[in-house]
């Protein structure tokens, strides 16, 4: 998958993302680092077209992503965010969001790969278990763990982890951090997160500055580097 001289801007004569190029190789895990504003929302956003770069092309093995249907290209692409949208209707239903027919097994196995099957079968109707709107009656860390088993079922080949953990207390973020790890195997990964110590693992660390890459490379590379990632990452852990 590959950024290629892609430039965006909401407004005229205000750059969100300038000529940025990158390439991300299959079943890599690629973190974005960068103060509020850096574009790295803008950047994880353009990839299943909420917008269109001005200038610039996206690829997905090679082909401009405008060039395929919008359904073909969102049913390539998991989206874990931080706040998760749920719908009033079952917890089945919110699992296997936009499947009208859907494999109840299936979404049980997706749960039980995202932490979510065991909370879900404490409940007296289990997966018939009606959910409030914007999933009211349950809590923040089982809300991202439905938003997990979803993207689980979807089955993406790129997965995008925009602040999935930041809304959650200790106890929940580490069930909500070992299902992501068991979701993130084999897929191109995007995450963007503040907690430093979210993206370490990454594979590869991308500092954003003003719409662009700023620096690359591992979390053991930018800390030696001591440059822009290393100050971020003082700054947090001294606080």
């Amino acid at each position: 998958m590959e950024y290629r001289n892609v430039s965006f801007s909401y407004k005229p004569d205000q750059p969100v993302l300038q000529q940025l190029s990158l390439l991300a190789f299959p079943g890599e895990a690629i973190a974005l680092v960068g103060t509020s504003g850096a574009g790295k929302t803008t950047l994880v956003n353009l990839l299943p077209r909420f917008y269109d770069p001005q200038a610039g092309q996206i690829l997905i093995d090679g082909t401009d992503i405008r060039e395929v249907t919008l359904r073909s290209l969102r049913r390539q692409i998991g989206i874990v965010p931080q706040e998760t949208i749920l719908f009033s209707g079952t917890i089945a239903q919110n699992i296997a969001f936009g499947q009208s027919q859907f494999d109840l097994k299936a979404v049980q196995e997706a749960a039980k790969v995202a932490n979510a099957h065991q909370f879900i079968t404490q409940f007296p109707d289990g997966y018939q278990t009606w959910v409030g709107e914007r999933g009211v009656n349950l809590s923040g860390g089982q809300r991202q763990r439905v938003a997990i088993a979803r993207a689980v079922l979807l089955d993406p080949c790129i997965l995008i982890l925009d602040e999935a953990t930041s809304a959650l207390d200790s106890e929940s973020e580490a069930l909500v951090q070992e299902a992501l790890e068991r979701l993130m195997r084999d897929r191109t990964v995007f995450i963007i997160a503040h907690r430093l110590a979210t993206v370490r693992r990454a594979d590869r660390i991308l500092v954003l500055e003003k719409g662009r890459v700023v620096e690359s490379g591992t979390h053991g590379e930018l800390l030696e580097r001591g440059d822009r990632y290393a100050r971020f990452y003082a700054q947090q852990f001294e606080q």
